[in-house]
């Protein structure tokens, strides 16, 4: 508390010193002697003055993190690309939750052909994840991610580098230019971009989706993704 103190008074002597340069001790010392009074018998004030900080603050860095989120050139997409309502799904090509949730998704996107689905390729859980959130970026170059997307989120095994080559072999495609693609400083700005909305959002696992300005951290149901998509549809319109 004598902290605060500390703080309520600068700010207050900062601003006397600044109508008034010559400022003496006893003032400063009466300064003090108001605030810390004030606080003793206002201290609801204080609370509710750093829980207006707080949620500010919260506020501006969830802006900031939606402002990185919507730069999404590059990423993969799903679902209709002109699509005029996208929702974002944070994604690990190892996250069992990140599988479960995919055929709910999947029937999403046929019940609302209005929407456009940017994966946010988040590779967190093991080094393969990278390499597989790579080489569905370059897919994407490709204009082959469909095939590659629903290979890998249905695939039961071990994902392991030759599994992720041979599946993209099998979806059609090159494989020599997708090695390529994935060592492009492009494809590193893309995953980094995507980490860097992850924190300022603060997800912190797989899945996370986005709909609008709403953050839903883990797995959801096809009626809930229903309903968001619905309540931002109403929003927009």
């Amino acid at each position: 508390m004598r902290t605060l103190f500390a703080i309520c008074l600068a700010a207050c002597v900062t601003a006397t010193t600044v109508a008034k340069a010559d400022i003496d001790a006893s003032d400063r010392t009466a300064v003090q002697a108001i605030v810390e009074e004030f606080i003793r018998s206002n201290p609801e004030f204080l609370r509710d003055t750093l829980l207006s900080l707080a949620a500010r603050e919260e506020a501006e860095r969830q802006q900031a993190g939606l402002a990185i989120l919507h730069d999404d050139q590059d990423d993969p997409v799903m679902g209709n690309r002109a699509g005029r309502l996208s929702v974002y799904e944070f994604s690990d090509y190892n996250c069992g939750y990140c599988k479960r949730v995919f055929e709910p998704i999947q029937q999403m996107l046929r019940d609302n052909p209005d929407v456009r689905l940017v994966i946010k390729e988040f590779p967190i859980l093991s080094q393969s994840s990278l390499v597989a959130a790579k080489a569905a970026i370059a897919a994407e170059k490709q204009g082959k991610f469909d095939d590659y997307h629903v290979a890998m989120m249905t695939y039961r095994g071990q994902i392991t580098t030759d599994t992720i080559m041979r599946i993209a072999q099998q979806s059609g495609i090159d494989v020599a230019q997708l090695q390529i693609d994935m060592e492009a400083a492009e494809t590193a700005a893309i995953i980094q971009r995507t980490r860097n909305a992850a924190t300022a959002l603060n997800i912190n696992g797989t899945p996370g989706i986005v709909i609008g300005d709403t953050i839903i951290p883990g797995a959801i149901s096809l009626d809930e993704l229903t309903k968001l998509i619905t309540e931002e549809r109403a929003k927009q319109s």
